[in-house]
């Protein structure tokens, strides 16, 4: 008899193996994790939505179907969460905004629809930061979702529910979505594996791409929707579903060239591997810092790869990246809805919208990004994996946009790391690369070339099996 949290703990491969041999049912699986859903939800604030009566119906069909004999997805039996940004059709897609807070899709995301193709069971929406515009976890409709390791801390965002849950074993992953660090800093801090794809492995529509949902509709070309997971392999598998073109998204690209399980097998002896510990101008917590350069050492130490200090070259694109994201923005509806809201929508976001953008702020951010893309394209060419800090500070305090100062420097930034690669649309994980002196865990970014995905997975399956992470839980789990 397998015990609820024995359920809760295991990964998404492992539930996959175990109902198809019948040794669980989908109805068990279900009704273990919507128990923890019941009993930590409360004090995590993961799920804005959570789908219970429509989850368990599910895990009976699906039963049934298993008894019967009949085919059933790869994914059959599996609890997922949904990013509160990504549409369910027939179920409420708040996005952290008042303006949606009765929207109820009429359709699927095309990543909902291939997760429920492949049998995965919808555990309901998880918590955002307002319209995706922040990476802390919180909107002035449903509140801040909590740190698992330390409930005081955000979790990060923007995909800050998705997080929370599968730290504490709501399910063994959830989709996340990134558009400057969405999937990478909720992962970093939440102690997990999260992969943003190569720009268009992955298909967006229609949150990202319909007039219909403006504020929603948005970051066309450095938007990415991906895996936020324990293991390297549950990210795998989910990508192996939710990857492949797609023709409502222009920017997607053909299927066909990884096998997203196979991509797992082998070691990484041999390869050059850059380790970029600042960029070369930004501000990391010397905590960060250290636990940081610890797991860089593995790779070296136990991976057999030569890791050299190496800095790309660029100088600090973070106004181009906010630029960038304004330029994608539907900046006439999302003032209208600021209008009608008003103080009903977050500080941050109503400042963002109120900038005088001008069309050379636009221009510059082009430009800017050009030549960042060149720069990396150049240095990956020298490399085969770059390494760096996933943030440049732990978890923060909930209530605060971030630290005032980092490592003695005033106003510095405390996500420079993540934003570029969308931008530059590489692939790139967050792995817990450890914890710090008082708890709280720290994020390795795992960065390949251009299409290089099944490179950055081995790398990250290489770097689990040498310093493994999936064993340790939030005692908030355990309580």
């Amino acid at each position: 008899m397998t015990s609820t949290t024995d359920i809760c703990e295991l990964d998404a491969v492992s539930l996959v193996d175990r109902i198809q041999r019948r040794e669980l049912s989908p109805v068990e699986v279900i009704d273990a994790v919507l128990a923890r859903m019941e009993r930590l939800d409360p004090i995590l604030n993961a799920f804005c939505t959570p789908t219970p009566d429509l989850a368990r119906a599910e895990a009976r069909r699906l039963e049934a179907a298993i008894q019967a004999g009949e085919e059933v997805g790869p994914l059959a039996g599996v609890p997922v969460g949904i990013k509160d940004l990504v549409l369910i059709k027939g179920i409420r897609t708040v996005s952290g905004c008042w303006a949606y807070a009765d929207f109820i899709p009429e359709e699927d995301d095309v990543v909902v629809e291939r997760l429920k193709a492949a049998g995965a069971i919808i555990l309901g929406k998880t918590n955002v930061s307002e319209l995706g515009y922040s990476g802390i976890g919180g909107n002035p409709v449903f509140g801040d979702t909590r740190n698992p390791w330390d409930i005081t801390r955000t979790s990060g965002g923007s995909s800050a529910g998705s997080a929370a849950a599968v730290a504490v074993g709501i399910g063994p992953f959830a989709v996340g979505s990134d558009g400057g660090g969405s999937i990478r800093i909720p992962a970093s801090f939440c102690g997990l594996y999260g992969m943003k794809a190569a720009f268009g492995r992955v298909p967006l529509y229609p949150g990202c791409r319909d007039e219909r949902y403006p504020g929603v509709s948005s970051w066309e070309s450095i938007e990415h929707i991906g895996p936020i997971s324990r293991t390297v392999a549950d990210s795998a598998l989910m990508l192996s579903v939710i990857a492949g073109p797609d023709d409502r998204d222009r920017h997607s690209r053909p299927g066909g060239d990884i096998d997203w399980m196979g991509s797992l097998d082998g070691g990484i002896a041999g390869l050059r591997v850059a380790y970029s510990p600042d960029w070369g101008y930004a501000a990391v917590d010397p905590a960060v810092r250290a636990v940081v350069d610890r797991a860089v050492r593995v790779f070296e130490r136990d991976l057999g790869c030569t890791v050299e200090l190496a800095d790309p070259g660029f100088s600090n694109p973070g106004e181009a990246s906010r630029a960038t994201v304004a330029l994608e923005t539907d900046l006439v509806g999302m003032r209208d809805l600021a209008n009608q809201l008003g103080d009903r929508m977050s500080p941050g976001l109503r400042q963002f919208l109120a900038r005088e953008w001008t069309a050379e702020d636009f221009t510059n951010a082009i430009v800017t990004r050009k030549a960042v893309t060149n720069a990396m394209w150049k240095f990956m060419r020298r490399y085969d994996l770059l390494l760096t800090p996933t943030l440049a500070v732990p978890a923060f305090p909930v209530g605060i946009d971030g630290p005032s100062e980092i490592a003695g420097r005033p106003n510095a930034s405390w996500s420079p790391f993540t934003g570029i690669l969308n931008m530059t649309g590489q692939p790139a994980a967050s792995a817990p690369a450890g914890w710090t002196d008082d708890g709280l865990p720290v994020g390795l970014q795992i960065v390949g070339g251009h299409l290089a995905d099944a490179l950055v997975l081995r790398a990250s399956a290489a770097f689990e099996a040498a310093s493994p992470w999936a064993d340790r839980w939030p005692a908030l789990a355990q309580a």
